[in-house]
């Protein structure tokens, strides 16, 4: 039985589109992270976030990314290879226990990890512990439900485009009472950093969307369509067909109704 690894099916190639680089700069621009001398990716997966972060690093800093698969700390570790002009370093580690002293980092950053785990104040304050006192904490989170809604087919009939929001809504609560992490957390994340006592929070959005347009010739679109394709190829829903069915039933839907679907 080959051995199941997490996110492995949203590493796909479209994953290096997910941000217009005119509005990562305009972050980099306002966040002073050219400033930055010690960056640390939580969560880093095999380093998609990590190199746009080095990207807008100054050449004299140097970032550390973490993840807790083995594996995919070593494809991080050859992918950063893309970014030569920043020391970039990979290992193991989870996020709720940073092997690294207080008061480390000047930046601490993760994308797309608080929606997977189990207790986010907890990670919050892992994050906020490595962190210089006059340090930056950025947090990039999405709201897949919201997500969800903009790639609905609008034109259906009311009644099966609320049966598709339900239909999502019980798999994500469901796989937060699984303690697997909401995955609609990113409107969630200003109001934990103001229960963990952080005062100074700014909240933007990010201006990417996903546009298909014939004749499919940018890059983007071609990496959405391939990572499509093989979704597709192997049946998969919100996330693998098995994970989805355990996320809806522990949401409170029927097996004869995600059966039926």
């Amino acid at each position: 039985m080959t051995e199941k690894l997490h996110s492995a099916e949203h590493f796909g190639d479209s994953r290096d589109f997910w941000w217009n680089r005119d509005f990562l700069q305009l972050m980099a621009s306002r966040l002073k992270l050219p400033s930055v001398r010690n960056a640390l990716d939580v969560g880093c997966g095999v380093g998609h976030w990590s190199r746009c972060v080095a990207s807008l690093l100054s050449p004299e800093s140097s970032l550390i990314g973490v993840d807790r698969e083995p594996r995919w700390v070593g494809e991080a570790s050859v992918r950063s290879r893309a970014v030569p002009d920043v020391a970039m370093s990979f290992q193991q580690a989870e996020a709720e226990r940073l092997p690294f002293p207080d008061g480390t980092f000047d930046l601490v950053t993760c994308q797309t990890l608080l929606i997977h785990v189990s207790d986010p104040l907890a990670v919050l304050r892992e994050m906020l512990r490595v962190l210089t006192v006059d340090g930056r904490l950025v947090i990039v989170e999405p709201s897949n439900i919201t997500g969800s809604l903009g790639g609905f087919e609008l034109q259906r009939p009311l009644s099966e485009l609320i049966g598709l929001l339900e239909f999502q809504m019980l798999c994500e609560h469901g796989k937060k009472n699984l303690g697997e992490g909401f995955n609609s957390a990113g409107p969630l994340v200003a109001g934990w950093l103001s229960d963990i006592g952080v005062e100074e929070i700014e909240s933007f959005l990010s201006d990417k969307t996903t546009m298909l347009v014939p004749p499919y010739a940018s890059a983007d679109e071609q990496a959405f369509i391939r990572d499509a394709n093989l979704m597709r190829e192997r049946d998969f829903w919100l996330w693998d067909k098995d994970d989805t069915r355990r996320y809806f039933l522990a949401g409170g839907g029927k097996p004869e109704t995600f059966d039926a679907r």
